[in-house]
């Protein structure tokens, strides 16, 4: 008898004497690796045969469904060692387990027969060589030979021969012939180490590495919060026509509702359906597919739009022969985001008398950005208390009533306050923070989560424009940010749709041409006026007019602090501050209008001077025995407007009513100041009086626009423009001027819509309203064909203001004109927007922009100075010294970074933001990839760690390696930077840098799905010559040092955050936990991407 300690003396030590040629091996043991075969491949391959018994129940086959998972992770641990124990990570990650299997596999053929244990027995493990024994022994690994430590405190083995052998020798022939203790499964061995030799699929590495990152979600997954498809909304006539984004993203938005309440999607994609085209494919369409699910569940569903969008989603649910899925009957109430502060009259069909807004269980609010400044909810509000719209959608609608579901359709849910975010998740949650904390998978409350990511912003965006990039922004945001937004969001953009599906079936995006900028002068009069003497004169202006309450005697002040009970902290008199608003706001007008047209720019002039004149009338007819009062507007409400309202003409004439008597007032100062407004405003007026449409350079310029776009058109015979203007003053000088140019010039008819007024068409007895002026101008897409109602009369140039900026489809049209720039980059883009849609019929569009007639600098800096000189003039009235802030300032750099792009690219949405995009966070996706997967491969997770498969290269995805790696031990995730952890993914170039770090999951697993996702079969131009450079697998070293490379970038990056937040004042311990390198990471799989012959 011997004892073999496996310290001074091994196993493998041992075996390698006593097998020889010819000899017969009989193994009982827990498992069997392949590396344990590596050791001893020089001896085993002499023998004549081996037998191996598994000790416990190992590639049995089922005879019943899968077990328990508590009983069925143990076994699937037992098949996984045949590729390596946990103990033999090293082994695996030099990446010669495909050579390895392969030999292994051949031997088996040859030499071996496995069974396993299918009794309730215990059986204890031993070796037997010839006549010689050796036992305990647990695993057949590099551990059990004694190669590698493992977790045994001490491994001693006792070797015995003849006489004291023969009852093991004995003991396994009676065993091996026992049919009701052992099952033969040579046959599934072999398939298994085949799986991990044979050439895999791209597709299934993709999954492969999807289900080991994410299968705890499947676990956590119920079918509460699943769609449940016994609803049958996928027979649905909309489920039928959605691409496949958009069905990914209904799935998603039905999960996360049921989990979390709410649900913002942000896609900003225009898609036009081919087979049915009147009608855009963009969210509404995802969203009507969520509607059908709730209301095929009994549900009552409202929607909530701007009024201008009504048009659209009346005809999803009404009875019309141009409703695509009318089959489909769907039955939701619309009403307008205004209508919540309304409590009498009819709206879209509606009592709101008798409405019962608590009883809807789903709300879906359409452009629901308008509700991102949030209102104060006071729980026991007094009489005066008047809620904002956001705050009567909370308390009426949700909080009312049953328990109601928020789905929320926005392309630009952040302005530039990631407040605007939470607010509108707010809804989600009732307001109750405590709600959604319970549910999410946070560390912090959502509170200090936005509060952190405000802060993080802050900072970030008083950075140089050169550092200022979204990579260092989401750099400095934390996991649990990203977990909130991949919990409640859903957004995809133009560029994601484009890379990431398959856009055959969708169609294609047109080709935007480079954009026209104009910069034509004011006139052609020699002796005019120019931009600059006019900005000036404007300089000059104080706008009193504006703010009488300035003027207010101090012994009176305390009477109309009372009046209006605005001095509940005595901060002095918050009407003045409305005031103040009005007179930056009527600034601001007064030179968007200049820039817009000279005509509207007139009429504004002739407004504000009427009303000075008007009030020193008042004033010299002041008599202080009988009284005058002064009525003044309260605009107290100016949030509640609506962009395209702030625009109009009556900007000033709502809200309630302020009574100032003149006789309580310094009125003599104040008519000193209104005397020399009025005089500065007579003299403007004068000065541009004699421009006329003949002498407007800038609309000379526009006609010939419209001719080179009629004669050259650049796609055949479309000679289809819009015109966009700011203004509705704008857009009626427009349509007097062109519609004559072009009926005389072309025979060519032209209409004309703005929000504020009914529209106007040259089209004789055609009824000029918003939906007919839209049909009879983009035919094709609006589906005029299916009306009778309405004439076959085409409108070719469309003159419109922002009422139609979102939310129409106008693909008809492939010819763009901007007569003048929103100060918003993102409203020109969300114009554009309208012609520039997926499966449009136009090969190119083009955009046109008209500048004003000075340098970009001098533009921003004019906004700023109108600006300044507005707080000036607060400044002397009110003792307040705030000037332009640094945020201010920053923003004006920021807008003019944009516009400047805007000058000579057209950009998207989510390249135009101030820096804030929720596109490319969301990890949702992948999550539904899996779950669809797994319903038709559910043996997934059998699959051996280490695979691979290869790939060939693209411009987005450069040559080199994709590592998916599981981390061992627990110390890695910096600062809960990492969202996959413990899974880390690196993409290595072949020269050793990073392409793309573990930081960047959903950067990391886009890229993998374009490289393969659909790929269902392994690609043999790619894996042909990377097998020939390696071997077949034997040579493996260049990845392998790849492997370092890429687990020391981890760990590096560890290290710099370690040492920052040790000279940021943080406690860090430099000696636990440390990361021992190669052996801490377990290689899950990887990709291998190679130059193709054309790349």
């Amino acid at each position: 008898m011997d004892l073999i300690n496996n310290t001074t003396k091994t196993l493998k030590d041992d075996l390698s004497v006593e097998i020889k040629q010819g000899s017969k091996i009989s193994i009982a043991a827990a498992c069997f690796s392949i590396y344990a075969f590596q050791e001893l491949k020089t001896q085993l391959s002499q023998i004549d045969e081996l037998r191996f018994i598994f000790t416990s129940p190992t590639f049995v086959t089922e005879k019943a469904k899968k077990e328990r998972r508590e009983f069925y992770i143990p076994r699937l641990t037992r098949e996984r060692n045949l590729y390596g124990t946990e103990f033999e990570v090293k082994l695996r990650n030099e990446l010669t387990q495909k050579a390895i299997a392969k030999e292994c596999a051949e031997w088996i053929k040859k030499k071996v027969t496995f069974k396993s244990n299918v009794s309730n027995e215990n059986m204890m493990g031993f070796i037997n060589v010839d006549d010689k024994n050796y036992m305990p022994i647990n695993e057949f690994s590099t551990v059990g030979l004694g190669c590698e430590r493992g977790n045994n405190a001490y491994n001693i083995i006792q070797k015995t021969e003849l006489p004291f052998s023969k009852i093991y020798l004995e003991l396994f022939d009676q065993l091996w012939d026992d049919k009701t203790k052992l099952q033969n499964v040579t046959d599934e061995v072999i398939d298994n180490i085949t799986a991990a030799y044979k050439e895999n699929s791209p597709d299934f590495i993709y999954f492969m590495t999807l289900y080991n990152i994410f299968n705890e979600f499947l676990d956590d997954i119920s079918e509460d919060v699943l769609p449940n498809e016994a609803t049958g909304f996928k027979e649905s006539k909309i489920w039928g026509m959605l691409y496949n984004f958009q069905k990914d993203a209904a799935l998603a938005i039905i999960n996360k509702l049921e989990k979390y309440n709410g649900c913002i999607l942000a896609d900003s994609v225009g898609v036009w359906e081919n087979f049915f085209p009147p009608f855009g494919l963009g969210k509404p369409f995802t969203a009507l597919a969520v509607i059908k699910y709730y209301e095929n569940r009994n549900k009552s569903v409202l929607v909530l739009c701007p009024k201008k969008l009504t048009n659209n989603w009346n005809t999803y649910k009404d009875n019309y022969v141009n409703n695509p899925i009318a089959a489909d009957r769907l039955r939701y109430d619309v009403l307008y985001h205004t209508d919540l502060n309304r409590t009498h009259g009819t709206s879209n069909g509606l009592d709101l008398d008798r409405l019962n807004w608590g009883n809807y269980d789903l709300v879906v609010i359409d452009e629901s950005h308008n509700f991102r400044n949030g209102g104060k909810l006071v729980e026991n509000p007094d009489e005066d208390t008047k809620d904002n719209r956001y705050v009567t959608l909370m308390k009426k609608v949700i909080r009312a009533g049953v328990k109601t579901k928020v789905l929320m359709l926005s392309a630009t849910p952040v302005n530039n306050r990631f407040n605007d975010l939470k607010n509108q998740l707010a809804l989600a949650y009732e307001g109750h923070t405590d709600y959604i904390d319970e549910k999410l998978n946070t560390t912090r409350s959502i509170d200090e989560i936005f509060k952190n990511a405000q802060r993080a912003f802050n900072t970030w965006s008083k950075w140089e424009p050169c550092d200022r990039t979204t990579e260092n922004l989401l750099k400095m945001l934390d996991f649990d940010f990203f977990e909130v937004l991949d919990s409640v969001t859903i957004a995809r953009s133009r560029k994601h749709i484009q890379k990431y599906y398959d856009m055959a079936d969708i169609g294609t995006f047109p080709t935007r041409l480079k954009p026209i900028s104009l910069r034509p002068h004011l006139t052609d009069l020699k002796k005019a006026i120019s931009y600059n003497e006019i900005f000036e004169q404007l300089m000059l202006l104080t706008l009193t007019i504006y703010t009488p309450t300035h003027y207010i005697l101090p012994s009176k002040m305390e009477k109309y602090a009372e009046l209006y009970g605005d001095n509940k902290v005595n901060v002095g008199f918050t009407q003045a501050n409305r005031e103040q608003g009005i007179r930056r706001l009527t600034a601001i007008n007064l030179m968007k209008r200049m820039e817009s047209s000279v005509y509207s720019f007139n009429l504004t002039l002739i407004r504000i001077k009427d009303l000075i004149n008007s009030t020193i009338e008042t004033i010299d007819r002041f008599d202080k025995h009988s009284g005058t009062t002064l009525d003044l507007t309260d605009i107290s409400d100016m949030d509640e407007f609506d962009a395209e309202d702030q625009n109009s003409n009556d900007l000033f004439s709502f809200g309630k009513k302020v009574k100032i008597d003149l006789a309580d007032m310094d009125y003599v100062s104040w008519r000193d100041t209104l005397e020399k407004d009025a005089e500065i405003l007579e003299l403007l007026t004068y000065m541009i009086g004699d421009i006329t449409p003949e002498h407007d350079s800038k609309l000379q310029e526009l006609f010939r626009v419209i001719n080179n776009k009629i004669t050259h058109p650049i796609n055949g015979g479309n000679k289809k423009l819009i015109i966009f203007t700011a203004f509705a003053d704008t857009a009626d000088y427009l349509y007097d001027n062109v519609s004559r140019y072009v009926k005389e010039n072309f025979g060519l008819n032209t209409a004309m819509i703005s929000g504020s007024v009914e529209g106007r068409t040259t089209c004789p007895k055609l009824h000029a309203d918003l939906n007919t002026v839209l049909t009879c101008f983009s035919p094709i897409s609006k589906g005029r064909d299916l009306f009778d109602s309405i004439p076959k009369v085409d409108i070719d140039i469309l003159i419109a203001t922002d009422c139609i900026s979102e939310g129409q489809n106008l693909q008809d049209c492939d010819y763009l004109v901007n007569y003048d720039i929103h100060w918003n980059p993102v409203r020109i883009i969300q114009r554009f927007g309208r012609i520039d849609r997926i499966g449009s019929k136009n090969k190119v569009i083009q955009l046109v922009n008209f500048w004003p007639d000075v340098t970009l600098d001098d533009y921003i800096n004019l906004k700023a100075k109108v600006e300044t000189r507005m707080k000036i003039v607060d400044m002397t009235a009110t003792g307040d010294d705030n000037l332009l802030s640094d945020e201010e300032k920053t923003d004006l750099e920021y807008r003019k970074a944009q516009l400047k792009k805007l000058q000579d690219e057209v950009v998207d949405i989510e390249d135009m933001t101030t820096g804030i995009s929720i596109m490319d966070l969301g990890l949702n996706e992948f999550r539904l990839d899996l779950l669809d997967y797994i319903k038709y491969h559910p043996d997934i997770d059998k699959a051996p760690f280490g695979l691979h498969s290869v790939v060939t290269a693209n411009e987005d995805a450069p040559a080199g390696v994709i590592y998916v790696l599981k981390n061992r031990s627990d110390s890695v995730n910096i600062n809960n930077k990492n969202r996959l952890h413990p899974f880390y993914m690196v993409y290595i170039g072949n020269d050793g840098e990073v392409i793309c770090d573990h930081l960047s999951p959903k950067e990391m697993l886009d890229k993998m799905r374009l490289l393969c996702k659909g790929k269902t079969e392994p690609i043999p131009e790619a894996y042909k010559p990377f097998n020939k450079e390696t071997r077949d697998g034997r040579n493996m070293s260049q990845l392998s040092k790849l492997l370092g490379d890429a687990i020391a970038s981890i760990i590096e990056v560890k290290d710099e955050s370690d040492i920052d937040s040790f000279l940021g004042g943080g406690q860090v311990s430099f000696l636990s936990n440390e990361i021992k390198g190669l052996d801490d990471f377990e290689l899950i799989s990887f990709l291998v991407v190679r130059r193709g012959k054309n790349s």
